[in-house]
This record gives structure tokens, C-alpha cells and sequence, in this order.
């Protein structure tokens, strides 16, 4: 993954491209956001069952 082989011009078409590598660079955005929206919902569960 982080060293491909090189690809003719003519058969790049034919190559897909990783799901893995085309995510992976929104992970520092994801992550935290998903986080502060799970201790926002377990916090609102907590406040309503007290």
C-alpha cells in the first residue's frame, strides 16, 4: 500500500484505488467529533436517568 507498483499510463484506469487509503485521510476530523457526540449522548443519558 504505501510503496504501489508502477503502472503504465494505459492500465491506470484498470487499478482501483484502496477504500482504506481514500478514508483514512479524514480520521483526525472523525474521530473527535464522533467522541465529543458519544459523551454528549451518554452525559444527556446520565442527567435523564438521575
Amino acid at each position: 500500500m504505501s510503496n504501489p507498483t508502477p503502472v503504465e499510463p494505459a492500465k491506470a484506469a484498470a487499478v482501483e484505488d484502496d477504500a482504506v487509503e481514500s478514508i483514512v485521510h479524514l480520521m483526525p476530523l472523525v474521530l473527535p467529533l464522533a467522541g465529543g457526540v458519544l459523551m454528549l449522548l451518554l452525559a444527556s443519558i446520565a442527567v435523564y436517568l438521575a
